[in-house]
């Protein structure tokens, strides 16, 4: 368990990283990448959200909820995702993130467009209840080698409820998690 002081501490790395205006340094020290993880104990996320929203600027970030950006999807698409859910009952998570080849408008372009939005508005866009992706079939290094935010003037923050053994981190304790193409801050 973290103290106060020490989440404050790592919200103030990243945003000391972001704002150096000095995309170079992330890109050089990332693999090319574009995105920081802020990694969290996933029984603290909440301590974290509340922490970010106090330290992080309305004005230069953009705070992006993933589970309501899920519930807003779901709602838009109730029909189309019942549909899929019948069709794909062995394969739930493409309804979620289509195949490469096909077209469909699905949850992982959604989200991308949602980050490219606060891109164009000139904010960081700073992704936090990342849990909503579980079990839908996109990982964070799907998001983090996404053309957009690879491209992205801007870097691409992820609030990372994970834990860290033996060098390596466990998305939501479960999962391994790629560290590549970002910045880690822990």
């Amino acid at each position: 368990m973290k103290a106060l002081q020490e989440i404050k501490i790592q919200i103030e790395q990243v945003k000391n990283l972001v704002e150096a205006n000095n995309n170079s340094d992330i890109r050089l020290n990332a693999n090319g990448g574009n995105s920081v993880l802020l990694v969290c104990p996933p029984d603290q996320e909440q301590l974290y959200i509340k922490e970010a929203r106090n330290a992080l600027s309305q004005d230069r970030y953009e705070m992006i909820d993933l589970n309501q950006l899920l519930i807003d999807f779901i709602r838009q698409h109730k029909e189309e995702l019942l549909k899929k859910f019948d069709l794909l009952q062995t394969s739930v998570h493409q309804i979620f993130k289509s195949p490469p080849e096909e077209n469909d408008d699905d949850f992982f372009r959604y989200l991308i467009k949602r980050i490219s939005e606060a891109f164009k508005t000139g904010k960081i866009p700073f992704l936090y209840s990342v849990g909503a992706l579980y079990g839908t079939g996109i990982d964070n290094i799907q998001i983090i080698e996404h053309e957009r935010i690879m491209k992205a003037q801007l870097p691409l923050v992820i609030l990372y409820p994970a834990t860290d053994t033996e060098d390596k981190l466990m998305f939501l304790n479960s999962r391994p998690a790629s560290k590549y193409r970002c910045i880690v801050i822990k």
